[in-house]
């Protein structure tokens, strides 16, 4: 069964925000069982609109949108999904009290356009939308389903999950899909593709074998779908410990999850802390390990420290180091993974320190030089990295090779 995804909205257009809209409704619809043909973004324009919706209808049978449905003129989507449909409006009554009892419940007078809210195309069936004004419209034409919904995430989310993918797997006899997810790193995209060669000719028709690579990292995910959850899974399997028994040194985790997070569980459950010394990435491994819930039982904390100051009153950099050899230096960065151990009395740390750019290099340590560190209590091993000429990109790679790092010593002190 095969969905495609409108988003409506110039603010999607000229980036002023992000659609995350697309990639959560996409996610949930492959777990029901729905693949996702393609995704379209599209202006506040009735025409562009209307041609997105026609394309849309000659490929999938579920057309979910997004957007437009607010209660100001540039708010059109409705008002297009008449004119389709060749369908005239009304006021639905039930749309009507929902957005009376909200501006009732906190108080505020409605005004005119805040009654057209409850005006919707007369052919579409309402699907009650209890977070909010904007009503979401169901509409099915020779077996096609369209679904307008608002572009809010939390309103979306909560129709999506509650009303709409039911009504879905009501209507549609749907598959299982299936897919397993293998983490790697420290090894190349092509490389890694070398290594798994054989296994990946080998696999049947059935199942197909995808490389997601991203900075430092690439994902392998095995895909399947069917009628026999079982059995499914039980032949994904076999290929997948095949491929990880293959290139076993690179494989960061047998699940879908980031790296950080693998790293979080295997302390959790070994019951193990964790802090970080940070100065070119400026904060980022700590953004990245705290986005995760329940970090805390692992992460203590860590400092982000650029000047030599800050390097020798929070982490205990010696002067003479500093003075001896600079801030981005094996010695330097050593010892600032020391000193988070004994400082903040955590059992592994991780420091960095490296010129991210695109000014500060020198001809001895140019543009994308940087010093990894990890430590326990019993030493600390550092590495000399050396990227490329872009901010963003050494900021990334760094958090993700240090968090590498991490896992490796991890790993080999659980040995």
């Amino acid at each position: 069964m095969l969905a495609e995804i409108i988003t409506i909205g110039d603010e999607i257009l000229i980036g002023q925000i992000v659609d995350t809209n697309s990639a959560w409704m996409a996610k949930q619809l492959n777990a029901a069982g729905i693949k996702v043909k393609q995704i379209t973004s599209v202006s506040d324009d009735a025409d562009h609109i209307i041609a997105a919706l026609g394309q849309a209808e000659q490929r999938a049978k579920i057309i979910l949108i997004t957007g437009g449905l607010g209660p100001t003129k540039d708010d059109i989507t409705k008002y297009t999904l008449a004119k389709y449909f060749n369908m005239g409006m009304r006021r639905d009554a039930g749309v009507l009290a929902q957005v009376e009892e909200i501006f009732r419940r906190f108080n505020r007078p409605m005004i005119e356009s805040n009654i057209r809210q409850a005006d919707v195309p007369d052919g579409c069936t309402v699907i009650p939308n209890k977070n909010g004004t904007a009503p979401c419209m169901w509409f099915e034409r020779d077996g096609t389903i369209f679904v307008s919904m608002p572009g809010v995430p939390f309103e979306m989310m909560y129709l999506m999950d509650e009303e709409i993918l039911p009504k879905l797997k009501q209507a549609f006899e749907l598959p299982f899909i299936y897919h397993k997810t293998i983490l790697t790193a420290n090894l190349g995209e092509s490389f890694l593709a070398q290594q798994i060669e054989e296994i990946e000719d080998s696999l049947p028709v059935s199942i197909k074998l995808a490389y997601l690579p991203k900075l430092g990292q690439v994902r392998l995910r095995l895909s399947t779908s069917g009628t026999n959850e079982a059995q499914l899974k039980e032949e994904v399997e076999v290929y997948a410990q095949r491929i990880i028994e293959k290139i076993k040194p690179y494989i960061v985790a047998e699940d879908d999850i980031a790296i950080e997070k693998a790293i979080l569980d295997l302390m959790d459950k070994k019951g193990l802390t964790l802090s970080t010394a940070e100065s070119c990435t400026g904060g980022f491994i700590a953004q990245l390990i705290t986005q995760h819930p329940g970090c805390s039982s692992v992460y203590a904390g860590g400092a982000v420290v650029y000047s030599y100051e800050l390097k020798q009153s929070v982490l205990g950099v010696k002067a003479e180091t500093l003075e001896k050899y600079g801030a981005v230096s094996e010695q330097t960065v050593k010892e600032m993974a020391s000193g988070a151990i004994t400082h903040f009395n955590t059992d592994y740390s991780v420091a960095v320190s490296g010129i991210a750019g695109p000014d500060g290099g020198t001809v001895d340590k140019p543009v994308g030089t940087v010093w990894i560190a990890v430590a326990n209590r019993n030493g600390v091993v550092a590495k000399l990295f050396t990227f490329g000429s872009k901010r963003a990109q050494n900021i990334e790679r760094s958090a993700i090779a240090a968090l590498t790092m991490i896992l490796n010593l991890l790993k080999e002190d659980n040995n």
